[in-house]
């Protein structure tokens, strides 16, 4: 699996990003949001149980993520059809302010190397710098689900370019290493 360090791969997917008749699709590439922080996160499988939910949580989250100049992307190994599907189907996942990405051929998944045995994402989450460097990354068992807010504070501190300590908190102080080290 990629990890920290790790350039994220180059990609070319189709997202479902609207429910509107003739909006509903689009062509998302490695470069659509040069220059962004990026929030990737990737689920098993549409229409399961515990996906929604962080997808709805991510959704709720996505203005606060868009404040810190981060674009959030979404993907599964389904269809954009099976997306827009889902979509319809959920009034959860209606409204969804990101794009949910089709990486329906598992290229994407393979090349992060979050591919499980029979075929379907792990549950991941890739925080991408500008540089597009991966600069945190976390995949959970698929019984479990993600906290959107842990990553929104994880990217908090990652912006911050100083040393945050357990539990820090954007408006927290950070640690002076200087200070610290001379006993102050």
């Amino acid at each position: 699996m990629l990890t920290v360090g790790d350039t994220f791969p180059s990609f070319e997917l189709t997202a479902c990003v609207s429910l509107e008749k003739g909006a509903e699709f689009e062509e998302i590439n490695h470069k659509t949001y040069e220059g962004k922080w990026k929030i990737f996160f990737a689920w098993p499988k549409d229409f399961t149980f515990v996906c929604p939910t962080e997808i709805a949580a991510f959704g709720r989250l996505t203005g606060e993520f868009a404040d810190r100049d981060a674009q959030v992307l979404g993907f599964s190994g389904d269809s954009e059809y099976v997306h827009h599907a889902w979509r319809k189907d959920h009034p959860d996942l209606r409204d969804l302010p990101f794009p949910m990405l089709a990486d329906s051929r598992h290229e994407l998944m393979r090349d992060l190397g979050i591919e499980d045995a029979e075929g379907f994402a792990r549950r991941a989450v890739f925080v991408v710098d500008p540089s597009d460097e991966i600069q945190f990354s976390m995949v959970t068992a698929g019984s479990v689900g993600r906290n959107p807010k842990e990553v929104l504070r994880v990217l908090d501190a990652l912006q911050t370019d100083e040393l945050c300590p357990c539990n820090w908190n954007k408006g927290d102080r950070t640690l002076d290493a200087a200070a610290l080290l001379s006993g102050e």
